[in-house]
């Protein structure tokens, strides 16, 4: 009988951590009245009840809070309980911030296997046993992950509950300031003298003078920078004088603020204790070794996870953006990242930025991991057999994500400024973190910046690239690293100028094509493509890039891509990849893609054959009738391709031979082009389609009559001759190119979308156009009778089906093409420099032709090509203006609405920390659940015998 009591006690003395046998207080907290329901259904709990104690010492995971408590309870008990809530929040921050500063915190850490197992039965029978400040801390942090975000998305802009309980500042004495401003950041200062010494190396440099103005603002500046506690914002030095009677505390959203930044630098739970100095546990220095710091601190292996839960709070402060829709999103600017990017002292801003910075970049650096995981990470399928992340992985990508967020914010007074009246730009009032990513200068350290984002894009072309199908784990923060380069290069000139001139410029434009070839087909993540298209065109602008487009590529790409022949050779074959195989998906990124190719163009040296027929392709594609007329932005696009053509031949055509040989091999179509009209169009885009219908029919037996009436047609309407015809048909049969622009998207949505924000970004007006064509040197008399009469048409007659087919079968959402439309555009293209070529070589080359044969022929055509002077024929080329991204305020809100989107997306599993919650920055979609992993991963390798399922998540953000 003894013993049988022994037994019905073991469940309790010893439970299970696997949770088979269940958590009995965990389990009361989620269905006893005295639980998670109390919050709700009793008014007014008050601040000294024991009902809150629960709250910090129930939990030993993140994943028990956020079991445990969800948003509907919190949102529940906000409409029913509402000053239970602000009790919740009130009562956990100042646990927290009493925690900080008590010498008890942090728990030394127990590694022997004896704590363990004593720590775990005291679990099991409630004893108490020792205190655990740590996991108080922790909880503390955990809860307010939970209960910030219901509170966010209160319909209200800001919402009463949100401005009274965490920004609202109380009124104190004078006397009573100063101590109870000391706690308020839990030990904040402690550091003293390292922490000045950390700060005060020279690794930013101040070029403007923001830094002395402020010097010399009140006589001095010492008023200016005397608080090195809390910030304690708004008000004037002169104001403050003038109430001093009133003094206010901090809010807890400030306080919040200067704890978080206190635990990212404590000594024992984020730092090694090895750098405590005597009694100061909070310590100001960088987390990891590289920029700002040439020591390392120490391993830091067992803090991993408490930094990643210190940066998901931070981060979910951050997330109030989300809760606001994108048309607001400069007016009604979320106050906490206004406050971290406007108000934290000098100090924190330098260590908070190098340490995420260090250890995002430092992802991969072989002493960031533990040895088991850099065995583990060798093998083959090791991903599909461990459950989760490690922590370094998650440390890592909430490094890049709070880098992303806090480089991007640029809402309200936050915006960057316009410098001499030029370009606008950052300031240490406006965003911290930008301005001194801004003013980084020191070699070593881009060395250090772009040697990690090179070994990440490494990494995830390895991971597509392998053996084995699947065998490696793709990189999780391939997204916040492109983005984080991509601020790097648009905010740092300097690093800017150091990538594009290093001999890693072409490996990372190459890696980025790459991933964007890769990407292409998920529609949830077009929204990266469209960035990839953005940042290439920003490199593409730059001289440096083009003095590089002729060496030939050193990168570890896809067996696809390795024999390409030189970097422009690449560039030019895998935009013409994107935009033929995308069909018209993705005609949203046409722009920016053929735009990186004009401004590219005067660098071409050495185009191979292939490289030259894509190009060929491409202006074939948007000349072709059925695409040119069905919107009103396409004619852009040819311009563009026209225009790079123009490049080539002006700056570099002897250089080029197989490109000037296809040009005058499609001289025809040029030709066209320069005397082109809509009833031509109209009539080209008819006989496309009757030339399918014949084909159809003639597979169904009945091709013949068809075919007669047809031709009997053609002859009435005066169409141009069989070449034409037969080109055309050519063009619709062999080339995917063109069937692809035969079958753009016609959703309205997404046409609106690419309408509004799109043209702006990247499109030249019709102004631009204009000039560019027009506006070129003089040329001689002689060359002027050779090129093209702009304006002369053949026929401008439009007969009854003509119209009837512009009007109802060919423009797409809409849109009706006309002929003074056409006109409009028309007499702009750039042909002169191309149809000047075309007169001058060409007889040249038919002469060849006809007294040559085979392999000599074309020899001696590129030969002859090589050697081809027409200087005294061609206008003087212009000098070169690239056309570079430029930001505007819907480029702004949609950047910020994608990087949320992904941090979003990210934060769905294990947590799920913003699901279910009402979202306006973006829309949300949920897709099919996915089927477990490796049944894809063994479909791969076995050839496709296991059916497949489509991606479990996939977000609708605005493309």
């Amino acid at each position: 009988m003894d013993s049988f009591k022994m037994f019905t006690k073991l469940p309790q003395k010893i439970p299970d951590p696997f949770n088979l046998l269940g958590d009995q207080p965990k389990l009361a907290f989620r269905s006893q009245p005295g639980g998670i329901a109390k919050l709700a259904t009793t008014r007014n709990i008050s601040e000294k009840d024991a009902y809150w104690e629960q709250y910090v010492v129930l939990f030993d995971s993140a994943s028990d809070v956020f079991t445990l408590i969800t948003h509907n309870d919190v949102r529940r008990a906000l409409y029913e309980a509402p000053e239970n809530v602000a009790t919740l929040i009130r009562v956990i921050t100042s646990r927290l911030f009493n925690l900080v500063s008590d010498h008890t915190f942090p728990t030394p850490p127990t590694s022997s296997v004896s704590s363990l197992a004593s720590s775990i039965i005291r679990t099991g029978t409630g004893a108490s046993g020792e205190r655990n400040t740590t996991k108080e801390v922790l909880n503390c942090i955990r809860v307010l992950q939970r209960v910030l975000p219901a509170v966010f998305e209160i319909e209200s802009e800001p919402s009463r509950f949100e401005q009274e309980v965490l920004w609202k500042r109380v009124e104190v004495r004078p006397q009573d300031t100063a101590g109870h401003g000391q706690g308020s950041a839990g030990g904040g200062g402690a550091a003293g003298g390292t922490v000045e010494q950390t700060s005060a190396e020279p690794q930013f440099v101040i070029e403007d003078e923001d830094e002395s103005d402020e010097d010399e603002d009140g006589e001095g500046g010492s008023r200016a920078r005397a608080p090195k506690s809390p910030p304690r914002q708004p008000t004037s030095p002169k104001a403050q004088e003038a109430q001093k009677p009133k003094e206010t505390m901090p809010s807890i959203a400030e306080r919040l603020f200067s704890c978080l930044i206190d635990l990212m630098f404590c000594c024992g739970f984020t730092l090694p204790t090895k750098i405590q100095v005597d009694h100061y546990k909070i310590n100001y220095v960088i987390w990891e070794k590289g920029v700002g710091s040439t020591t390392d601190p120490g391993p830091s292996q067992q803090y991993e996870s408490n930094k990643t839960e210190v940066l998901r709070l931070l981060l979910v402060l951050l997330s109030r953006q989300i809760y606001v829709p994108p048309a607001t999103l400069f007016t009604s600017p979320s106050s906490y990242t206004l406050h971290f990017v406007q108000n934290l002292p000098r100090r924190d801003v330098l260590t908070v930025l190098c340490s995420l910075m260090n250890t995002a970049v430092n992802a991969t650096h072989p002493g960031s991991a533990n040895v088991m995981g850099t065995v583990a990470g060798r093998l083959p399928y090791n991903h599909l057999l461990m459950k989760g992340e490690d922590p370094r992985t998650s440390l890592v990508s909430m490094c890049f994500q709070v880098l992303c967020v806090l480089l991007d914010f640029q809402s309200g007074t936050a915006r960057d400024v316009v410098v001499e009246g030029q370009t606008s730009g950052p300031t240490a009032k406006t965003n911290a973190f930008r301005y001194f990513i801004a003013k980084l200068h020191r070699p070593a350290d881009f060395e250090f910046l772009l040697n990690g984002i090179v070994t990440i894009f490494e990494d995830e072309m390895s991971s597509l690239n392998g053996l084995l199908p699947g065998s490696r784990k793709p990189v999780p923060y391939m997204v916040e690293a492109i983005i984080f380069l991509w601020k790097m290069l648009e905010l740092n000139k300097k690093f800017r100028a150091f990538v594009l001139e290093s001999d890693k410029a072409m490996d990372i434009t190459a890696y980025l094509l790459c991933y964007g070839l890769e990407i292409k087909d998920k529609p949830e993540q077009h929204g990266m493509c469209r960035v990839l298209s953005y940042m290439i065109q920003g490199l593409s602008a730059e001289r440096a890039f083009g003095m590089k487009l002729s060496a030939p590529l050193k990168a570890h790409l896809p067996q696809k891509w390795t024999n390409v022949g030189n970097a422009g050779d690449f560039i030019v074959q895998t935009i013409y990849s994107m935009v033929a195989t995308t069909s018209g998906s993705l005609n949203s990124l046409y722009p920016a893609l053929v735009i990186a190719l004009s401004n590219s163009a005067p660098y071409f040296k050495n185009l191979s054959v292939t490289s030259s027929a894509r190009l060929l392709q491409l202006f074939n594609a948007f000349a072709n009738p059925s695409f040119l007329l069905s919107d009103e932005g396409h004619p852009r696009l040819l311009f563009f391709v026209l225009e790079a053509f123009n490049g080539v031949l002006l700056h570099s055509l002897q250089d080029n031979p197989n490109l000037v040989y296809a040009i005058l091999h499609a001289h025809k179509q040029f030709e066209d082009l320069g005397t082109f009209t809509l009833a031509r169009g109209l009539r080209e885009i008819r006989r496309i389609q009757q030339l399918k219908e014949e084909r159809a029919a003639q597979a169904q037996g009945r091709g013949s009559v068809d075919k007669g009436k047809r031709r009997a047609r053609d002859e009435e309407e005066g169409a141009p001759g069989d070449e034409k015809a037969r080109l055309l048909q050519r063009e619709a049969e062999s080339l995917d190119l063109s069937r692809s622009a035969d079958t753009l998207p016609d959703a309205p949505g997404r046409h609106t979308d690419v309408d509004t924000q799109t043209r702006p970004l990247m499109s030249p007006t019709a102004t631009e156009t204009n000039i560019s064509a027009d506006g070129g040197p003089a040329i001689s008399e002689k060359a002027r009778g050779k090129m093209r009469a702009a304006g002369r048409s053949l026929s401008g007659d439009m007969t009854g089906s003509l119209e009837r087919l512009a009007a109802s079968g060919v423009g797409r959402n809409g849109f009706v093409p006309t002929q003074e439309w056409v006109s409009s555009w028309q007499q702009g293209l750039p042909l002169d420099v191309i149809m000047l070529v075309i007169s001058e070589l060409l007889p040249k080359v038919q002469n060849l032709q006809s007294s040559l044969s085979g392999a000599s022929a074309s020899n001696a055509i590129i030969d002859l090509l090589r050697s081809a002077n027409l200087d005294q024929v061609l206008p003087k080329p212009p000098p070169l203006s690239p056309r570079r991204f430029m930001w505007s305020d819907a480029s702004i809100v949609w950047l910020t609405s994608l990087i949320w989107g992904e941090i979003y997306v990210r934060g769905m599993t294990p947590l799920g920390i913003w699901n279910n919650t009402a979202v306006r920055l973006f829309y949300v979609k949920h897709a099919q659940a996915q089927q477990r992993q490796i049944t894809e991963t063994v479909t791969n390798v076995v050839g496709g015998l296991l059916g497949r399922t489509e991606s479990s998540q996939s977000l609708g953000r605005r493309q």
